[in-house]
């Protein structure tokens, strides 16, 4: 037989069969807005929003970074899916937006069947838990590019919100209250930091066991990103007034908040006003890091920031608290010169 596909590295029928097992995991995410099936050269769903004046599109795409090096060490792929998805449903969150649907892109060394069905069950997972479609994704084999049980996933999402109740941070006035929903760890940011200081630097282990941490170090660095949408979007649906919103990711506050904050105006965190998930303490701690230098990388267990007029903080903490979150009441908005983020 002469020269195939097959012996460059690529494996067609692996490819057909990972498409068949995936199938019922994509399916189970359509909203009725999809109009087709799996397969397609192009995903159609459905644009028609009637319950909008002046429906506005919103799009985002990002990836899951250097997690991704622990959950192929850990050979843990379930959850990966799920980072892919928060990290671009929650940015669109924050202009008001309702996620819609979501594509993969996976690349891989060599397509590993029982690897990638384990990843888009992720996925699948994520957008269920986002409320949004599946609608569509590419798995690449990359031989002589990548490793052969290398991966790397990015992910895009599309939302919509009306133009009338876009937030874009305009309304933000000094004195506003900032709320804030706590993370369930390093979320997927600050992970090229985290292997190199813990697992190279200090020695430990996915399975070390560390005071004050529950599971293993490994179970605790791979807890996913949490989805911020549903709760959130239904308390914007039961009248909560938002100025503004922050996903808190890669940049930590220092980064993230001024993007949204007016001129002369400064976010002033109070650091104990919540506690941080134990993981930043043992970070700190074993690298003696700055306090700015971790403020600036993690979310130090903030995970979304919400800005609100002070009269209505207690509104919003209950309609949260409805939606089943638990908020906190993490500092306030001044009218400050000397920097846009201030810890006290």
């Amino acid at each position: 037989m002469g020269f195939t596909y097959r012996d460059a590295g690529v494996d067609v029928e692996g490819g057909n069969r990972f498409v068949s097992r995936i199938a019922p995991l994509v399916k189970s995410t359509f909203s009725d807005r999809v109009i087709t099936g799996i397969g397609g050269f192009g995903a159609l769903f459905s644009g028609s929003f009637p319950g909008m004046s002046d429906p506005v599109l919103v799009s985002g795409t990002d990836g899951v970074g250097t997690k991704l090096k622990l959950a192929q060490w850990m050979n843990r792929h379930d959850t990966i899916g799920i980072d892919a998805v928060a990290m671009c449903v929650n940015d669109l969150l924050v202009s008001g937006a309702e996620p819609l649907f979501f594509l993969d892109y996976i690349a891989c060394g060599r397509l590993n069947e029982e690897v990638m069905v384990r990843v888009v069950s992720g996925l699948a997972e994520g957008c269920r838990i986002a409320g949004c479609s599946l609608v569509g994704g590419e798995t690449a084999e990359h031989p002589g590019v990548m490793q052969a049980d290398d991966y790397d996933i990015a992910g895009f999402a599309v939302g919509v919100v009306d133009r009338p109740k876009i937030i874009d941070g305009g309304a933000i006035r000094p004195g506003d209250a900032i709320i804030g929903l706590p993370s369930s760890g390093v979320h997927s940011n600050g992970f090229s930091m985290v292997r190199k200081l813990l697992f190279e630097l200090k020695a430990y282990t996915p399975d070390s066991r560390v005071h004050g941490l529950e599971g293993s170090l490994g179970e605790v660095l791979l807890e996913p990103t949490r989805i911020y949408c549903k709760p959130v979007l239904e308390c914007i649906r039961k009248g909560a007034l938002i100025n503004g919103m922050v996903h808190i990711t890669g940049g930590g506050f220092y980064e993230n908040i001024p993007r949204i904050l007016p001129a002369d105006s400064a976010a002033v965190i109070e650091k104990n006003s919540y506690t941080p998930h134990p993981v930043f303490d043992l970070i700190q701690r074993e690298g003696r890091v700055e306090e700015r230098e971790m403020f600036t990388t993690f979310n130090m267990g903030i995970g979304l920031m919400m800005f609100t007029a002070k009269d209505h903080a207690d509104v919003l903490m209950g309609l949260l608290r409805d939606a089943g979150e638990n908020p906190v009441l993490a500092g306030t908005v001044e009218k400050r010169k000397e920097g846009a983020v201030v810890l006290v």
